[in-house]
């Protein structure tokens, strides 16, 4: 059950801040991949220019997408990474000039014994290669266009290998992107992307990816909203080329539009005890303050076929048994900081609304939005949401703002098994307060949580950073 907190004596991964090394240092990968080497896991990604300074102040947005390097991570838990190389630079011999340079993922080619890097380059691929998996590449060449692949280049691609180590690359078309492909990487050399098949057409689709669970192959991707909130896409195939399912909206996914994320990349944690399929999320609208955290990884739970997306802001894995757990500090609510809606919404994304006044509004405690409850016009308005949560003692907490004079203004808890409680700030609160709940003692293995105003005309009140957090 993903809401039972047990021990797994793993490690706990921490979602909504910025990851750092072993060292302490900010690790900067995106569009990348993570791949096991022998006894170790590597996790490679692209370091752009912005994301050192919108990881230094979150607050400012910048849209640099200059390309640094590629980063190279290692790790024995998948939890703990240590910085390695940054394998690719602007300066490696025969790079060249590049205007983008990212969606890329490294391969072993067991014919030639070397690390195979792929990425997209401009409008083509670039292949690069070395003898170790953390040492400095050496391009080997560039291919312009794979074949029965429309335009040139490739929209969004990430590198699968499959239980046989053949690599391929999981891509969709370049403009448009509503034809989704699989190419097999040349077997010699893994230095050629072959004729792609086509494996669905229609449906506009990036953060194309793929993992393989059973036996099955789940081709997923993204709505059309770049590196920003999104529904998850899966289709199932038996067969890598397919016939593929039609496309399904991947569950847990329309609460917060996948914790904030757009599909970056899987990986299959194949324990003792059992597998576990990680979401790798990527959260970074061009560094537009669209959340904390520039990778947000969750574990999925597959069955049958469907997938389930597990929306949690700290979970523990075992990635010598493959077993995970909710994190002790997990926030339960859903949508908590209202990045998930992206624009300007008079509903809220994952609450139900209630009354006139809701919407979303720019200028969050963190980010850039929160939520709003304002009218020119006296009116009544609430937002709640009803949560699965294990029995225990909670707090809830909240950043908010007020205009004073309301009727009533608070955020209340109440379903859980005890009398309602609530917090009020129907004063004037010029700066951003945190308000609380303590001591919510759950005993029907639910709650609902909600904001609620009773309001004169122009009276308002903004919410931003609620947390439901188990303390006992």
């Amino acid at each position: 059950m993903v809401n039972k907190q047990q021990s797994i004596n793993g490690e706990t991964i921490h979602n909504d801040k910025f990851w750092k090394d072993t060292s302490g240092k900010y690790i900067y990968s995106q569009g990348g991949g993570v791949f096991k080497f022998g006894d170790k896991y590597y996790w490679y990604g692209a370091h752009y220019k912005g994301a050192e300074s919108y990881a230094n102040n979150p607050s400012k947005r910048n849209s640099d997408t200059s390309f640094v390097s590629v980063t190279c991570y290692s790790s024995t838990d998948l939890v703990n990474w240590k910085f390695e190389n940054d394998i690719i630079t602007p300066r490696t011999s025969s790079f060249g000039i590049a205007s983008w340079f990212g969606r890329l993922g490294v391969a072993y080619c067991k014919k030639t014994r070397k690390y195979v890097l792929v990425a997209q380059y401009n409008d083509s691929i670039m292949f690069a290669s070395c003898d170790t998996p953390s040492g400095n590449f050496k391009v080997e060449r560039v291919q312009d266009q794979i074949t029965n692949v429309t335009n040139m280049g490739t929209g969004d691609q990430t590198i699968f290998i499959d239980d046989d180590g053949q690599a391929y690359i999981i891509c969709s078309n370049k403009k448009g992107r509503g034809i989704q492909y699989v190419s097999k990487l040349r077997e010699s050399d893994f230095l050629y992307a072959e004729p792609a098949k086509e494996v669905a057409r229609g449906s506009g689709r990036e953060g194309d990816a793929l993992f393989k669970y059973k036996g099955k192959y789940y081709f997923c991707a993204s709505d059309l909203h770049g590196w920003n909130a999104s529904h998850s896409y899966y289709m199932v195939a038996d067969n890598i080329y397919g016939p593929y399912s039609e496309w399904r909206v991947m569950e847990g996914t329309d609460e917060d539009f996948s914790h904030v994320t757009q599909t970056g990349f899987f990986y299959t944690v194949k324990g003792t005890k059992q597998e576990t399929v990680i979401f790798c999320g990527d959260r970074w609208s061009d560094f537009a303050g669209n959340g904390l955290g520039y990778n947000q990884w969750v574990p999925l739970t597959v069955n049958g076929g469907n997938v389930k997306f597990n929306s949690l802001s700290e979970w523990n894995l075992n990635a010598q048994t493959g077993e995970w757990s909710v994190g002790k500090g997990n926030n339960y609510c859903l949508n908590p900081s209202f990045e998930a809606d992206r624009v300007a919404q008079d509903t809220l994304a994952g609450w139900r609304n209630y009354g006139t006044g809701n919407k979303n509004k720019s200028g969050g405690h963190t980010g850039n939005w929160c939520a709003e409850q304002w009218s020119n016009k006296a009116y009544e308005a609430s937002f709640i949401q009803d949560l699965t949560v294990p029995n225990g003692t909670y707090e809830l907490k909240a950043w908010v703002k007020s205009s004073g004079g309301q009727k009533v203004a608070n955020i209340h808890v109440k379903n859980f098994g005890g009398a309602e409680m609530n917090t009020s700030f129907n004063k004037k609160i010029d700066n951003w307060t945190e308000v609380s709940i303590r001591n919510i003692k759950v005993t029907t293995g639910k709650i609902q949580i909600g904001i609620y105003s009773n309001a004169n005309a122009n009276n308002f009140i903004n919410v931003d950073d609620i947390s439901l957090v188990q303390i006992a």
